[in-house]
């Protein structure tokens, strides 16, 4: 009996020491931005107004972390209301049906001291694939910091397979990420040199 109940302290005292041992990340609204642009024959780029992003980690090991982002599609703004109707009805965003775009990174690599490539799953329309967003990270060891990334991806491969009339629109999408991030509590990350 007296060995149940110490396992049961023990699970019990024991996680919330290993959480307090692992980075914790806020990502701020405030100064960050995700972007996108298609070529087109008139231009096409916007940003999304309304969005969530949050970075947490396992471990100090800053390729333990897992990048979740989640953004109102209905938020997407052009600068031109016919542009943002279009992007928002059935053929492109379709938000009535789908409101949401999501990325849920699934593995991180780090490829150079300030560079990475996060493979995740990323879903418009209720399509999801597997895409790569790369990324340039600064402000390494001071406890806030930005994340500064790119990810390209065909639209068609999402079912946005129709045009805009009298405009000519390519498949190629970027997605640009501009993300200001500050430590909360726990250790620095650590970092491959």
């Amino acid at each position: 009996m007296r060995f149940t109940v110490l396992c049961l302290l023990a699970s019990a005292v024991l996680p919330s020491v290993s959480r307090a041992q692992v980075p914790v990340f806020v990502i701020t609204q405030e100064g960050s931005s995700i972007k996108f642009g298609v070529k087109a024959s008139v231009a096409i780029a916007g940003s999304f107004e309304k969005w969530d992003g949050n970075l947490t980690f396992t471990s100090p090991d800053a390729t333990t972390g897992a990048l979740d982002v989640k953004i109102q599609a209905a938020s997407v703004n052009t600068g031109s209301g016919m542009k943002d109707g279009k992007l928002k009805g059935k053929d492109f965003f379709d938000v009535k049906q789908d409101p949401l775009i999501t990325f849920q990174s699934k593995k991180i690599v780090q490829t150079g001291p300030d560079t990475f490539e996060i493979d995740g799953d990323f879903t418009i329309r209720g399509v999801t694939r597997r895409e790569t967003l790369t990324l340039v990270v600064s402000g390494k060891g001071t406890g806030s910091g930005e994340i500064k990334g790119t990810m390209a991806f065909d639209r068609k491969d999402y079912g946005m397979n129709s045009g805009i009339p009298f405009i000519r629109v390519a498949d190629h999408v970027e997605v640009t990420v501009d993300l200001k991030g500050k430590r909360v509590s726990g250790p620095p990350l650590v970092f491959k040199q």
